[in-house]
């Protein structure tokens, strides 16, 4: 039982899910649940489907990867809206307004309220505990979801009442974070053709106006290496992308350059395969330049 004095669950143990219960299992005696059962491998408690793990929480917190799993987790044959106990539900994932709505229409009868809670930061800050959430929902849910949540969060926004403001919030972010990450990645490809070191760029860079999360954490760490392992897909990205130009329409906003950011990302997973790290958006770029971006090695 959590310090709220909730008994609390988490469904979804994927590359960002499970740090995040791990953090949460160091604050309270977490139920977890995943399809797979070698994800749930550490855990001491461990469900046998999502129904079993609402029926024996009161507050659930699911991290999945798209819609089509949520509805099946959630509102399918052995869904938590079969639990009986439960009567917080946590959403954390991105997944769009639309998804929300649905949700909450769902939940509502089973006298489940749904806290739209994602977060950005990546599995480097989930491990870390150091998270950015952006919560909407009634306040009741939140104030009960706010000691749990800080068991991975650094920061935590509350967008007020309505659910799906934190989804909208959440695809900005990402919106920003990928259109910098393209961005540079292109930049400093012309770098690298012009004969700059790019230690020296990265040197310029964080230091001055051009500084962003790709500059400073996403190609230092994960493309000069050539590893290619931030730990989000492709498919996740261009899914998030998708869901910030499909907002930017029902509001009436332009996004022209999101579309183009978009068109690279689609690049990258045709060029390779849609599971591939988010920084190989930079690897159809390499192959058009003929140059590649990575770290000097000593002669």
């Amino acid at each position: 039982m959590s310090s709220s004095g909730l008994v609390a669950g988490f469904l979804g143990l994927g590359a960002i899910g499970r740090p995040m219960a791990q953090r949460m299992s160091d604050v309270t005696d977490l139920m977890v649940h995943d399809i797979r059962p070698e994800a749930c491998a550490g855990f001491a408690n461990v469900a046998q489907s999502a129904a079993d793990l609402a029926g024996q929480s009161d507050i659930v917190f699911g991290c999945l990867a798209d819609p089509a799993h949520y509805r099946s987790a959630l509102l399918g044959p052995g869904g938590l809206i079969h639990g009986g106990r439960c009567r917080y539900y946590v959403h954390l994932g991105t997944s769009g307004r639309t998804l929300i709505d649905e949700l909450v229409a769902a939940l509502a009868p089973r006298d489940v309220a749904l806290l739209d809670a994602p977060m950005t930061g990546g599995p480097p800050r989930a491990r870390a505990g150091t998270l950015t959430v952006m919560a909407a929902g009634d306040p009741a849910v939140f104030h009960a979801a706010e000691p749990l949540m800080r068991a991975y969060a650094g920061k935590i926004v509350y967008l007020g009442a309505q659910p799906g403001a934190a989804q909208t919030m959440k695809v900005i972010n990402n919106a920003v974070s990928l259109c910098n990450l393209a961005v540079a990645s292109e930049a400093m490809l012309v770098g690298v053709k012009a004969g700059i070191s790019p230690e020296a760029m990265l040197d310029v860079l964080n230091s001055g106006s051009g500084q962003n999360s790709a500059t400073l954490t996403k190609i230092p760490d994960h493309v000069l290496t050539g590893g290619f392992d931030y730990g989000g897909s492709l498919h996740i990205v261009t899914k998030d992308l998708q869901l910030f130009l499909d907002d930017a329409e029902r509001l009436g906003s332009g996004s022209r350059l999101t579309q183009a950011v978009l068109q690279a990302y689609r690049e990258a997973a045709a060029q390779g395969d849609d599971s591939d790290d988010l920084t190989s958006v930079i690897r159809p770029m390499e192959r058009a330049s003929g140059a590649e971006l990575r770290w000097h090695k000593p002669s």
